[in-house]
């Protein structure tokens, strides 16, 4: 194929193409009967007189699922943020206080049940540990806070 140095087809090229699309095109239509005529103005009027009812129905179906979608986002949560900062205990699921749960048969890339608890202990433990020098810097500081006020 004759190509351009940009990479667009040359001008015969362009030139065949048009040759058969004209072609391809008034054959078309010359070649067709009465039946075929009738054929392509039913399908045509058919999606005419269709299309307008099925946009509206897409539109309630959408509209509902907006709808759905903001109720969702009204509902409140189930845990407040305020009550995760309280240090109340909250169940993990899938994740039991006991140590005596089975491992399952774990598969290469995959963890065992015991494993996935010990990680999250793991983590949670090293979350507490975090938050507790957190806690402790911040008292600190309070400390050295007060001590500035004080002396002066």
């Amino acid at each position: 194929m004759d190509q351009l140095p940009t990479g667009l087809p040359s001008l015969a090229t362009l030139s065949t193409w048009r040759d058969n699309f004209v072609r391809n095109t008034s054959e078309a239509f010359t070649k067709m009967q009465a039946r075929d005529y009738i054929r392509l103005v039913v399908i045509i009027g058919a999606y005419a007189l269709l299309r307008p009812y099925i946009m509206k129905i897409g539109a309630r179906l959408q509209e509902r699922q907006h709808e759905r979608d903001a109720m969702e986002e009204l509902l409140p949560a189930d845990i407040h943020p305020n009550e995760l900062r309280t240090g109340k205990k909250f169940a993990i699921p899938g994740v039991e206080e006991s140590d005596s749960e089975e491992e399952g048969e774990a598969k290469p890339g995959q963890w065992g049940k015991r494993a996935r608890v010990r990680q999250r202990k793991f983590i949670r433990e090293k979350l507490e540990e975090e938050e507790r020098r957190l806690r402790e810097a911040q008292e600190e500081e309070e400390d050295k806070d007060i001590a500035d006020l004080l002396e002066d």
